[in-house]
């Protein structure tokens, strides 16, 4: 049986074939030490956990209740042994948590609440008087500033993992085209720092994936052997069926106490986070899956927040709206605003509105320059489209065009975070998969904003509408919003 130490989650697709030969257990062997990256960017979140403790310790001696000799001065001078010690035992600077995100965010808040317990409770069974600003001011400003801490640390990895630097290496394990498909997501986001250097497949696989993929690919009875010979961090098994269960369990016993990390996919698309569940059922654990919810309570915080900030932007950028009304109609002296029919919500249709970054007659010339579609799906793309305007080319770089659709949004027929507006020619084209990126409202940004926009391929945006509509939250809109500028700033795919 697999524990939740050893087995991480990443989502693809594939399952074992169900005539794979489980491998034999093997002696435990010694760990391998820690990565030096990973050392290194822990060592900088002790640092800087240290430095913020003292920092808190130096605002809190200023309370008149910190004397010499009180309970209140000695924690000022403990707090930065105490907080980095907190944050170590909430399991904070574990390694395989580094630069995890949401995890390892969530394990400082751990350390927040369980020192406002302690605190809480030394004070009342010593009956000590400690200071109101240390629960009410300075923790919660020290477990803000740890987190925001780690964000900077996560964003610089990221950085450093793009350029081919602090990676994990993996070898992946499985069918061949699931092997394929993982290897090439993985490609796509070098920022997630999982290298692919090998593969363990079927043997009627590995000709065909020998060919496409640079690196050793050897049998599916290889595993530990590939593993230690190319030196990987992680083993990622593209499955979780349970016609795999007894090589999941051999292999996983194979692989005890080597200091490899194992992954395993769900086996199911697009969907994680808080809607997966392990949940015992006569002592066998299962995997629950969780119907997505889109009413209730967060759906009436969304809207209002959506209305609300799309208000306030709109009076706040009203000057900056004139400024770019005037050079569109300087432009050309045609329309500034384009409207055009998409489908929201439920598969109501609603008239979007754009700054118009276009020609006049830019839809009657479409049919002369299907010829020339750079897309792999059912929208048009093309980088250098002749029918943009000057003032349109560098309105669409920085996503002014965008604006105002935060009219749409006080309208209540988008969103500030969702899937792209469609146009009824595309939804008329859909599958069964891509049709529930209508379940909710479409966005002024989303995953697909952040990901690459006009770069991304047809399968890829419905995978990442897909992914947003399976598993929204409140937290993922605020993490979207927070990355769009960084995204917009960058002009990747904005054309």
């Amino acid at each position: 049986m697999l524990t939740r130490r050893q087995v991480r989650t990443v989502q693809t697709q594939g399952d074992l074939r169900h005539d794979i030969v489980p491998p034999a257990p093997t002696a435990v062997q010694t760990p391998r030490r820690t990565a030096t990256w990973a050392r290194g960017y822990l060592a900088v979140l002790v640092a800087g956990d240290v430095v913020l403790g003292a920092l808190a310790g130096l605002v809190l001696s200023h309370d008149v209740d910190a004397v010499p000799g009180t309970a209140l001065a000695l924690l000022c001078l403990l707090l930065p042994v105490l907080w980095p010690t907190v944050v170590g035992l909430a399991g904070g600077y574990t390694a395989r948590l580094a630069a995890l995100g949401r995890e390892e965010l969530s394990r400082v808040l751990r350390a927040g609440l369980s020192s406002l317990a302690l605190i809480g409770f030394t004070s009342y069974a010593f009956e000590l008087e400690l200071s109101r600003r240390l629960v009410v001011l300075v923790l919660p400003a020290l477990v803000l500033a740890s987190l925001v801490l780690r964000y900077v640390a996560r964003s610089q990895l990221r950085s450093l993992r793009r350029a081919g630097r602090c990676g994990k290496r993996v070898l992946l394990v499985g069918r061949g085209s699931a092997v394929l498909g993982l290897a090439a997501r993985l490609a796509r986001d070098p920022s997630s720092g999982l290298v692919v250097v090998g593969a363990c497949v079927t043997e009627a696989d590995r000709e065909r994936v020998g060919a496409a993929l640079d690196g050793p690919v050897a049998g599916m009875d290889d595993v530990r052997a590939l593993a230690m010979e190319m030196g990987v961090d992680t083993v990622a098994v593209t499955s979780s069926s349970e016609t795999a269960a007894e090589y999941l369990r051999r292999l996983s016993w194979e692989l005890e106490g080597s200091g490899l990390e194992l992954l395993v996919t769900p086996g199911l698309i697009e969907v994680a986070g808080p809607r997966l569940h392990i949940r015992p059922f006569d002592g066998l654990p299962l995997l629950a899956v969780e119907e997505p919810r889109f009413e209730g309570w967060r759906r009436v915080v969304k809207g209002g927040i959506d209305r609300g900030t799309a208000l306030l932007a709109l009076l706040l950028l009203f000057p900056l709206l004139a400024v770019l009304a005037v050079a569109v109609r300087l432009e050309d002296g045609g329309p500034v605003f384009f409207r055009q029919e998409r489908v929201g919500k439920d598969g109501r249709t609603f008239s979007m509105v754009k700054f118009r970054s276009m020609v006049v007659d830019a839809e009657a010339r479409l049919a002369d320059l299907q010829a020339t579609n750079e897309s792999d799906g059912v929208l048009f793309k093309m980088r250098r489209d002749p029918r943009v305007t000057r003032t349109g080319r560098w309105l669409r770089k920085l996503s002014l065009d965008e604006l105002p659709q935060l009219a749409n949004i006080l309208g209540g027929s988008m969103s500030l975070v969702g899937p792209r507006p469609p146009l009824p020619a595309e939804v008329a084209r859909y599958d069964g998969s891509a049709t529930r990126r209508l379940l909710v409202k479409p966005g002024l940004t989303g995953l697909w904003q952040i990901s690459g926009r006009s770069d991304l391929s047809w399968e890829e945006s419905v995978r990442l509408d897909l992914r947003y509509v399976e598993n929204w939250s409140l937290a993922m809109d605020a993490s979207i919003l927070w990355r769009t500028g960084r995204a917009v700033l960058r002009s990747s795919g904005a054309y």
